[in-house]
């Protein structure tokens, strides 16, 4: 079955929605609750007009004023003392009082309406029978009476107030109403006004948003059209960083990524060709040798057997080296604290075995430092076996450690020619030889091994080179935190990928 292609939102968009789904939300929960709170504030201020009303009304009758608290519902009865018949106060109070908008009153005597305002009212309460009939009905227990009634005008908040006269049998109610529906509809309208505007919020909101959203993420949409542009052949390519934000930073760690791929690929087809380069001229050797056989000739192919097998075993260690150079620089090595002079006692017993030399140890540190002993013995066994090579016959090769400020140096030290100092760079680069009796044979690989070593533990290779003899140290420091301080005069920090390394000498 056939998997329906799925639509990608891009990362532009789905910040987009979330910012307009979270603003609509909170527009609409705070609108919503604004809308609550002012009807409630509404209802609240009909029932405060009505009662202002049965305040005015008594006023009227008794002559007297007394001050109400606006949020109480309690009203006083109407005194009407100053009246001798029920009609004359109420035709008194309906002559002063003047309904507000969506407001009427009704004066009723006996159950029967009797007076409605003089002026133009929003609506007629005399038109309702029940509700007459209802209010008539709620004044016969003497008591005011506040509440809410659905009446043909619609839904309205109202107030009757029974009136009596001593004297007067007839019975008077004062009534006044308002219409609460239109004003709650107010509340509405101002709601659907909030919601055009929350809508336009929205648009604005959404054009400002995408365009910001755009903007910042801008460097990795160029970062994505920068990878598909790079390829092993070309990665020379970086992304522009613009700013100080997160998204900046991001830009800088893929840049520094870039960075050091370029730098493995480079070190790849350097070593690629170097290899093919070293190997070619083995594969000559034999291929030539072979077809130069003479299969009847017992000694012919002797020699050419031995001469194979010769090239065979040179191309073996060339293997191994590079397979040791890449192990080296591909692993950081595991350290552990190590006491130096042990170390360079076991060392110099083992260089020992390296015939046809007089060895000679010589200054040990007394230090204990963080440093993997059988990298820090194969480098120094490596340095020892130089020396040994292409020292003067007949002169000893001194070896020992030394404490600096904050270092320790594994070094050896020899009485030979010397190394010339435009070679003394050329020596740590892969396959790199000097052209003196010095570096002629080998695979070239382990001076850059040596160095390799020497990096992995934070230090340098050093180098003090002169008519009088050459001598070799790796510097590493002796606290793991630390880096060693900069090479003094007499001392090389070589990268063996970079050509830019320092080079100095010191006349001995």
């Amino acid at each position: 079955m056939a998997r329906v292609p799925v639509p990608r939102w891009s990362v532009r968009s789905r910040i987009l929605a979330v910012i307009l789904i979270v603003t609509a939300l909170g527009m609409t929960v705070s609108g919503f609750a604004a809308f609550l709170v002012q009807r409630d504030r509404v209802v609240s201020g009909l029932d405060t007009e009505l009662l202002a009303s049965v305040e005015a009304a008594r006023s009227i009758v008794t002559g007297e004023t007394t001050a109400t608290d606006g949020e109480s519902t309690e009203v006083p009865e109407l005194d009407t003392t100053p009246f001798t018949t029920v009609e004359a106060a109420l035709g008194a109070v309906m002559r002063q009082l003047v309904p507000g908008r969506y407001e009427s009153s009704v004066a009723l005597i006996d159950g029967a309406p009797r007076f409605i305002p003089g002026t133009d009212i929003a609506f007629h309460l005399e038109d309702d029978p029940d509700f007459m009939a209802r209010v008539a009905s709620e004044a016969e227990s003497g008591d005011v009476t506040l509440g809410t009634a659905v009446t043909t005008v619609g839904t309205l908040r109202y107030v009757a107030v029974p009136v009596t006269v001593e004297g007067d049998t007839a019975t008077g109610v004062f009534v006044t109403a308002v219409d609460a529906q239109r004003a709650v509809d107010e509340v509405g309208i101002s709601f659907l006004t909030y919601a055009g505007l929350a809508l336009l919020s929205l648009v604005a909101i959404g054009g400002v948003g995408w365009f910001v959203a755009g903007r910042l993420l801008a460097p990795i949409r160029r970062l994505s059209d920068t990878a598909s542009r790079i390829t092993a052949e070309d990665i020379s390519e970086r992304i522009p960083v613009n700013g100080r934000d997160d998204v900046s930073a991001l830009t800088e760690t893929v840049n520094a990524m870039l960075d050091r791929i370029d730098e493995a690929l480079t070190a790849q087809r350097q070593l690629l060709d170097d290899v093919r380069h070293e190997l070619k001229t083995p594969i000559t050797i034999v291929r030539g040798h072979l077809e130069l056989l003479d299969p009847s000739r017992a000694d012919d192919v002797a020699a050419t057997r031995d001469l194979a097998i010769d090239e065979l075993d040179r191309m073996t260690e060339l293997v191994d080296d590079i397979d040791a150079l890449a192990r080296v620089e591909r692993h950081e090595v595991l350290t552990e604290p190590v006491d130096v002079a042990d170390l360079t006692r076991q060392v110099f017993s083992k260089v020992q075995g390296i015939a046809g030399r007089e060895w000679v140890l010589d200054t040990v540190a007394e230090v204990v430092a963080p440093l993997s002993p059988s990298r820090i013995t194969q480098a120094w066994v490596q340095l020892a076996d130089n020396a040994a090579k292409y020292a003067t016959p007949g002169t000893p090769v001194r070896l020992g450690s030394s404490v600096y400020a904050g270092t320790v140096e594994f070094w050896v030290a020899d009485e030979g020619p010397g190394i010339p100092l435009d070679a003394q760079k050329r020596i740590f680069e892969r396959f790199g030889r000097a052209d003196t009796g010095r570096g002629i044979a080998g695979s070239g690989l382990g001076l850059p091994i040596v160095a390799a070593i020497a990096r992995a533990h934070g230090g340098y290779v050093s180098l003090s080179s002169s008519v009088a003899g050459s001598r070799f140290g790796v510097v590493v420091p002796t606290v793991a935190s630390e880096a060693p301080p900069p090479p003094a005069q007499g001392f090389l920090d070589p990268e063996t990928d970079n050509d830019t390394a320092p080079l100095a000498v010191t006349e001995r």
